[in-house]
């Protein structure tokens, strides 16, 4: 469920918006408010997802509003003025309505913010991750700091992690390594090569330099490779 306000000058507006948010099933208002600094004091109280708001206001506009905010919500500008959409977007404005908007075009907008919202939690909740691994070498489970990886390498039924100073070699498949080594920090380079992506220090097309080593790039993995170049 998304918790939004609402903020536009104009009364009739504000009643559009109520009729078409009371449809929408994952969006709940918790306040409609037709002056602008009544909603920054709401705001600093009640923090919120997402903000319905519109541009031309007395005292304030919704462009310098949203600005204001220390730490802005999802904004759906709603405005029947078309100029300020290129800066609107430059904002992350999730979407810009011109009035008059149907329903259609409100519930497309609102999709929007509930599919951004659920990115922004899933980024949230990978970013809540361990930031080390456990590794069996031998007997042992070795604790491995995901940031002292430069690569790992596949020989067999063996896969050595290489360190700044060590190796530790365990008994994984290069799939299995694959699985337990976050996709957002390691990329795939060849058959036999996971690499930290932060430890890269120059690419080509037929290899990857981490530090001082130069590891080979396999054809089918070449595609991936370039688009953490762009």
């Amino acid at each position: 469920m998304l918790k939004a306000i609402v903020l536009d000058d104009e009364p009739l507006a504000l009643e559009v918006v109520k009729s078409m948010t009371e449809k929408v099933s994952f969006v709940d208002v918790l306040a409609y408010f037709a002056n602008a600094f009544e909603a920054m004091d709401f705001l600093k109280k009640n923090p919120v997802d997402l903000v319905f708001l519109d541009i031309k206001m007395p005292d304030i506009t919704g462009i310098d509003f949203l600005k204001s905010l220390a730490n802005p919500p999802m904004v759906i500008f709603t405005t029947a003025y078309s100029e300020h959409a290129v800066e609107s977007f430059e904002l992350d404005a999730i979407d810009y309505l011109l009035k008059p908007f149907s329903m259609v075009r409100f519930l497309k907008a609102c999709n929007k913010a509930y599919e951004a919202d659920g990115r922004r939690a899933r980024q949230t909740e990978e970013n809540k991750k361990p930031d080390y691994i456990f590794i069996k070498s031998g007997y042992e489970q070795i604790r491995i700091l995901l940031a002292d990886i430069l690569y790992a390498e596949g020989s067999g039924n063996y896969v050595q992690f290489v360190l700044d100073n060590k190796k530790i070699a365990s008994r994984l498949t290069m799939g299995e390594a694959e699985e337990i080594l976050p996709k957002s920090a390691f990329i795939r380079i060849h058959r036999s090569y996971i690499v930290a992506k932060q430890h890269i220090q120059k690419i080509d097309r037929k290899s990857v330099w981490t530090n001082i080593t130069e590891l080979p790039i396999g054809p089918a993995y070449l595609t991936e490779i370039e688009k953490i170049t762009r």
